[in-house]
């Protein structure tokens, strides 16, 4: 028992930033709280203990915020970060490694008995406000978007967004290592990138991917010309300054500006 709470707290901390210190996780996370409740109503609706079962978790909701079903059955290092408003269905199923936001509803769409609520499979992620209704299954990896609401099965890897939810994507999690290699490498923090279907961060994904693939084809050319007895300086790739991008570019605008005003001297002496 006491190896599954010290790995819930480890899981908290892994996931949420806010996290300073197991003692806080233990005693200032309802969500945390929500599932130790849970795990001993599950056990007494086991037991046929169905009204204490069902009398202790409304107690939960009471002190969390959180109403998770007894019957319902819970993964390994589930985390429901800040979790006001959280509705967990008698017949839902969650894996392991699954995140849940406040406002998420893992819901029915039917009055009859057997399974109604949804399945989510391993490393999901459900974001807030988001609805899951019917006995649909949410494939492992995949991404809900804040507020959609999904009423069918969402394949491996997907991200859903819209009422409806449609797939906006997929996340390519192959290429998903090496660009996070190829911006350590040139010095570059990608905490902005995301996998749903940005503009920009799609620019930037194309961008990694072009340096890896131009950084590979280097190596390949160093490799060569060393075999062929030639000698390169060993250079190291300088780290990006992302301070010269912040609030809009200003300083590479400056500079641009200096530059083309020396540009339009030079022309103008030229003409003269």
């Amino acid at each position: 028992m006491f190896k599954r709470i010290r790995e819930d707290i480890r899981c908290v901390t892994e996931r949420d930033p806010a996290a300073r210190n197991a003692f806080e996780v233990l005693t200032c996370y309802p969500g945390l709280h929500a599932l130790l409740w849970h795990r001993l109503c599950h056990r007494l609706w086991h037991w046929r203990l169905r009204w204490l079962a069902r009398f202790i978790s409304v107690f939960a909701r009471w002190t969390t915020g959180i109403e998770i079903h007894p019957g319902a059955r819970i993964g390994r290092r589930f985390f429901i970060d800040h979790g006001m408003g959280v509705v967990i269905g008698e017949t839902a199923e969650i894996g392991d490694d699954c995140t849940i936001y406040h406002g998420v509803t893992l819901g029915g769409t039917s009055l009859e008995q057997g399974k109604r609520h949804p399945s989510l499979e391993d490393d999901v992620v459900i974001g807030a406000g988001a609805k899951v209704l019917g006995p649909v299954t949410v494939a492992s990896g995949a991404r809900v978007g804040s507020n959609a609401v999904v009423v069918k099965d969402v394949p491996e890897g997907a991200t859903m967004i819209g009422i409806p939810a449609r797939m906006a994507g997929q996340r390519p999690e192959e290429k998903t290592p090496q660009r996070q290699a190829t911006a350590r490498k040139i010095g570059f923090d990608a905490y902005g990138t995301t996998d749903m279907p940005d503009p920009v961060s799609q620019a930037i994904n194309s961008i990694l991917d072009h340096i890896y693939v131009t950084d590979e084809r280097l190596v390949e050319m160093c490799r060569s010309i060393h075999e062929l007895g030639g000698s390169l300086p060993d250079a190291r790739i300088p780290d990006l300054d992302c301070s010269k991008f912040e609030n809009g570019g200003s300083e590479s605008r400056d500079q641009g500006a200096t530059t083309a005003t020396a540009d339009d001297e030079a022309a103008g002496e030229q003409s003269r």
